[in-house]
């Protein structure tokens, strides 16, 4: 058996539905499939026996411990050469596991990424949170676009895969409830293992289903790259400062923009009050002086979103969804960078040594 395909899985029986299917579709079946369901309360049970003939499947149900332990859970259980770790959200073009295995064949390496793209099906809604997480305007490419602000790629879990030996030699995900895939990832290059990203081994990834839940996932992330950084001294990265320089700037920008906007007001309320024409020198000054710091201020969040809303519109052929792309990027930078804050003055700052996390019991929804 070469591949052992891994998927943790809470509450959502329909996409794995979706997954499986997708795995049938494979022009390469040299694998195993192993779902793990991680304490549903929705059971998946009755869509897996659908498969049971046509995959070398198998089913296990555990405990609630969250992705990472669970993934574990699976990979001890599995007899591939090679662990592919995937989300239950995705599903797999029909060449998935060709393309891997011909880069593999191409190059040899101890464990691999691929991107993820949004699918026809998607709702305008993922499709503006799928634009935010893979643009280079917002993640600057580090989630495997061709332009990338950081020479390594640093797979995440929903398309992950590793040769198996080294896995087990590096003991698995950690016990992190976040950012426990990008600690593997580090773990690899701090191991000595050789790690890439292949482009054509790319899944369509829903993602969360709305701007609440994204927000809530983003600033888990935020946080948890401060317990990276707490975990693996040295592996924060320009880039990995750059939401929080955006929300800071965006705060910023709007809090200046509200105080000229005072001063255009207080200018127009001195010259409606004024006795004689002839003295409203002054309120004009405030006036003109008002309106031209609030432009300013707000240029720069104007040109953000007229970018992001060109780009996504021509990307995905669609002026709404270039609409809520604007609404995502701004809730993927600020939840991020918000999380990150949060996490680097309490660590940082205050000298907690615990490891930080939100919306814990929210994070699956």
């Amino acid at each position: 058996m070469k591949y052992s395909i891994i998927v943790p899985v809470f509450n959502r029986p329909e996409e794995v539905d979706e997954l499986l299917e997708s795995l049938t579709q494979q022009t390469m079946q040299d694998m195993e499939v192993i779902i793990v369901e991680d304490g549903s309360s929705i059971s998946c049970e009755s869509v897996v026996h659908r498969y049971a003939g046509l995959l070398q499947l198998r089913y296990y149900t555990k405990e609630n411990s969250g992705p990472g332990q669970t993934r574990n859970f699976g990979a001890e259980r599995s007899q591939g050469e090679y662990l592919i770790f995937l989300d239950s959200d995705c599903m797999l073009p029909s060449g998935f596991l060709q393309a891997v295995d011909e880069e593999l064949c191409r190059e040899d390496c101890d464990a691999w990424g691929g991107p993820d793209r949004a699918h026809e099906s998607f709702t305008p809604v993922q499709k503006a949170i799928n634009y935010s997480m893979t643009s280079f305007l917002t993640t600057g490419g580090i989630r495997g676009g061709k332009k990338q602000m950081d020479r390594k790629f640093y797979p995440r879990s929903f398309n992950l895969g590793i040769r198996s030996s080294l896995y087990r030699q590096l003991g698995g995900f950690s016990a992190m409830r976040f950012g426990e895939d990008i600690d593997l990832s580090l773990r690899i290059y701090e191991s000595g293992a050789s790690c890439r990203l292949f482009p054509e081994a790319w899944v369509w990834h829903k993602r969360r289903t709305d701007f609440r839940k994204f927000f809530r996932q983003v600033h888990n992330s935020g946080i948890a790259r401060i317990n990276l950084m707490k975990r693996h001294p040295g592996s924060l990265k320009l880039v990995h400062l750059l939401p929080m320089v955006f929300t800071v700037g965006t705060f910023l920008c709007l809090l200046f923009a509200f105080l000229f906007l005072l001063l255009a007001l207080l200018g127009l309320v001195a010259l409606w009050q004024m006795p004689k024409p002839g003295c409203a020198n002054g309120p004009m000054i405030c006036i003109i002086a008002g309106i031209g710091g609030m432009v300013l201020f707000l240029l720069p969040l104007l040109l953000f979103s007229l970018l992001v809303f060109i780009d996504s519109s021509v990307r995905n052929s669609s002026i709404r969804i270039g609409v809520l792309s604007v609404w995502a990027s701004f809730i993927q930078l600020i939840g991020y960078g918000t999380g990150f804050l949060r996490a680097w003055w309490l660590r940082c700052i205050l000298g907690k040594n615990e490891e930080l996390q939100a919306f814990k019991k929210n994070f699956y929804e």
